[in-house]
């Protein structure tokens, strides 16, 4: 774990999730509204793709879920990344930015609401598991919210 004990390798691995996250928000906001945001573009890449890369790094036993959202989180990230960076978002390639960003990014924000519900008491005692009907609604409502912000920004997103 980088030579750090677990406590300080965790609020790494949360520190750069948060960043991800906070990125992320400027990053959709760009999507919806035409602009590329460089900076905060390469930002929310490189502290996703560490995120998701420290994730894997966590004493575990088997594939856990968040080994497999790692992996998807992981993809969606390459495909954004050579959506931008390779292919210049150039015919096809700028849907596939665009969907691939807010999946990543959807993916960081279901952990955050798995986290939150696991390790906040007061949302601990809504939902005390992830099969509790609060935590399923608010997943669902976070997924619905995603899946508007990608259907937009699919079609406002064209940079020049």
């Amino acid at each position: 774990m980088l030579g750090l004990s677990l406590a300080n390798f965790t609020f790494l691995h949360v520190f750069l999730s948060l960043v991800g996250i906070g990125a992320g928000i400027f990053v959709v906001y760009g999507l919806l509204t035409s602009r590329r945001l460089r900076i905060l573009t390469a930002l929310f890449f490189v502290s996703t793709v560490v995120t998701s890369l420290t994730g894997f790094l966590f004493p575990s036993k088997g594939v856990t879920p968040g080994i497999i959202v790692g992996i998807l989180s992981i993809i969606a990230l390459i495909l954004a990344i050579v959506a931008l960076y390779v292919r210049k978002l150039d015919g096809p390639w700028r849907a596939t930015y665009v969907i691939s960003v807010c999946v990543a990014y959807y993916f960081n924000f279901f952990v955050l609401i798995a986290q939150s519900f696991d390790k906040v008491s007061a949302l601990h005692a809504i939902a005390p598991s992830q099969k509790s009907p609060g935590f399923g609604i608010t997943q669902l409502a976070v997924l619905l919210i995603f899946i508007l912000l990608t259907s937009r920004a699919f079609k406002k997103f064209h940079p020049v």
